[in-house]
């Protein structure tokens, strides 16, 4: 039986930081690293992806208040679901042609996907993920009394909006990915899902919240078996006393060590720390499969125990 895979893909996995943010250029960024996972794929593995959405959603609001005195601004929420829409577009894209150079004939598909997080969250207290554009201090007083928005200054270069980054619960569409996972790569839970809270009366209402990309890469793997998680980020390895003289790259991580090296703050929040995170959560549910985090150009190699960090249970 085919070893199931869950991919997440880093920012850089979509868009060049050296070129402009089109769509037309993250298009070009999305068709390479869709060469990467086409031999994933052609190595026998049953593939799932899940992406990033950070810029992407960000410039989707942007845009729709930029225009609000012509249309009506969309909720974060529904650009979030744009955003799972153009991205996931691209890669079925660049993926199906990948396939087929290879003369595989691989359904592609992208999934809308809800993902439930608690109402009660701590997230929601205390909101810390900036997105949007940069105010003025008075900009951004303006928009907290009119709309409500939380907003906080961000590190000297003006003010932001900021919403919360919760823990996912549950995939709403978790059914529609595993009755196509056996013929189909799927895209889904993008941007970490659209995050949704149920009222009390049971219906879904979105929020405006960003649920990190690789704890919600982390759930789909546990929700469909996967005997691999790979978090693709811009480094080929984890490393301890990162960017100094002392730096220290790792070929493999037990749970146990992991857990140490976080204590020590060795992986920056918001960066490093919650791939290492995920991992370590997906390894104690499944203590004997592994998480593999590496950079995408040696993705294929890591997966042959060639390169990247492996995390396993001991």
């Amino acid at each position: 039986m085919a070893e199931k895979i869950v991919i997440a893909l880093g920012g850089n996995a979509l868009q060049s930081g050296k070129a402009d943010p089109t769509a037309e250029q993250q298009l070009e960024v999305v068709k390479a690293t869709c060469e990467h996972i086409a031999e994933i794929s052609g190595m026998g593995y049953e593939v799932g992806i899940v992406h990033g959405n950070g810029p992407q959603v960000g410039r989707i609001l942007l845009a729709s208040e930029t225009a609000k005195d012509v249309t009506p601004a969309m909720p974060f929420d529904v650009c979030g679901a744009m955003s799972q829409g153009y991205i996931g577009y691209h890669i079925q894209q660049g993926l199906k042609q990948a396939l087929k150079d290879r003369g595989r004939n691989v359904p592609v598909a992208t999934i809308v996907t809800q993902v439930v997080v608690d109402k009660n969250d701590p997230g929601f207290q205390n909101p810390t993920k900036p997105i949007g554009p940069f105010y003025t201090e008075e900009e951004a007083m303006a928009l907290k009394e009119e709309k409500g928005y939380a907003v906080k200054e961000d590190a000297g270069r003006g003010w932001r909006r900021v919403v919360a980054s919760p823990i996912p619960q549950r995939i709403v569409e978790i059914d529609a990915v595993r009755t196509l996972w056996p013929t189909t790569i799927t895209i889904s839970v993008g941007g970490g899902g659209i995050p949704v809270i149920e009222n009390e009366k049971g219906e879904l209402e979105g929020v405006a919240a960003v649920i990190d990309k690789d704890f919600a890469a982390e759930l789909l793997a546990e929700n469909v078996g996967a005997d691999c998680l790979m978090i693709l980020t811009e480094v080929d390895k984890v490393a301890i006393n990162f960017n100094t003289p002392e730096q220290k790259d790792l070929d493999k991580l037990t749970v146990a060590e992991a857990e140490k090296y976080i204590e020590e703050g060795h992986f920056a929040p918001g960066s490093m720390l919650p791939k290492i995170q995920a991992a370590i959560k997906f390894i104690k549910a499944n203590p004997g499969k592994k998480a593999i985090i590496t950079s995408l150009d040696k993705a294929t190699s890591a997966l042959a125990g060639n390169d990247g960090t492996v995390i396993v249970a001991w």
